[in-house]
C-alpha cells in the first residue's frame, strides 16, 4: 500500500492549515515505514539507543492519545503501552509487532481527527498535567506538528540506514 501525502495549502484558514500540516507529517511517518518487515522496523539506530522506526510509530500513537484523548477530550484512559504513564515504554519495540503498532497508531490518529473536528474552536482549552496549566487546541496541534517533524527527521536517518531510501 502506498501512502498518499497531500501538500498543505499555501492559502487557507488557520485551522485548515494546522490540520493539513499535521496530516502531512502523519503521512510522512507512514511513508518512511512503507514496505519494511517487522525486523527492519525494529532495527535500532545505534547502541545504546533503542530508537527504531517501530518505536517511533508506537511513540506517536502515545502522543496522539495523550494530547487529543486525554488532554483535549478529558478521557481518563491509560497510555497504550504503559498503564503507569511512562512514555519511554513505547520506544522499546524489540518484541513489538508492526501490525499492532500501526493499528494502535491509526486508531489514535482517527480519534484525534474526530476530536479536533468536534472541538468548536482552536481557542478551546483543557488542562495539561505535563505542563501544569491549560493549553489550547491550537497549541496541541502545533505541538504535534513539532513532534512529528522532529521524529520524521529521525525516521529519515533510520530508513536510510535500513535500505538506503532517502527523501520523502
Amino acid at each position: 500500500m502506498t501512502t498518499e501525502r497531500l501538500s498543505p495549502p499555501l492559502r487557507a484558514g488557520e485551522r485548515e492549515t494546522l490540520r493539513s500540516y499535521l496530516d502531512f507529517h502523519r503521512a510522512t511517518l507512514a511513508m518512511k515505514t512503507e514496505g519494511l518487515s517487522d525486523e527492519d522496523l525494529r532495527r535500532q539506530s545505534s547502541p545504546p539507543s533503542t530508537l527504531s522506526l517501530l518505536g517511533l510509530v508506537r511513540h506517536m500513537a502515545e502522543v496522539e492519545r495523550a494530547w487529543f484523548r486525554r488532554v483535549i477530550n478529558g478521557e481518563d484512559i491509560p497510555l497504550v503501552w504503559s498503564a503507569e504513564g511512562d512514555f519511554q515504554v513505547a520506544y522499546d519495540a524489540r518484541t513489538a509487532s508492526g501490525a499492532e503498532a500501526f493499528d494502535a497508531w491509526q486508531t489514535e490518529v482517527e480519534h484525534a481527527r474526530r476530536i479536533e473536528r468536534e472541538v468548536a474552536s482552536l481557542d478551546v482549552t483543557a488542562y495539561s498535567p505535563r505542563w501544569g496549566e491549560d493549553v489550547s487546541l491550537r497549541v496541541v496541534m502545533l505541538h504535534l506538528i513539532h513532534e512529528y517533524a522532529r521524529h520524521n527527521g529521525h525516521a529519515d536517518l533510520l530508513r536510510e540506514a535500513i535500505d538506503g531510501t532517502v527523501g520523502a
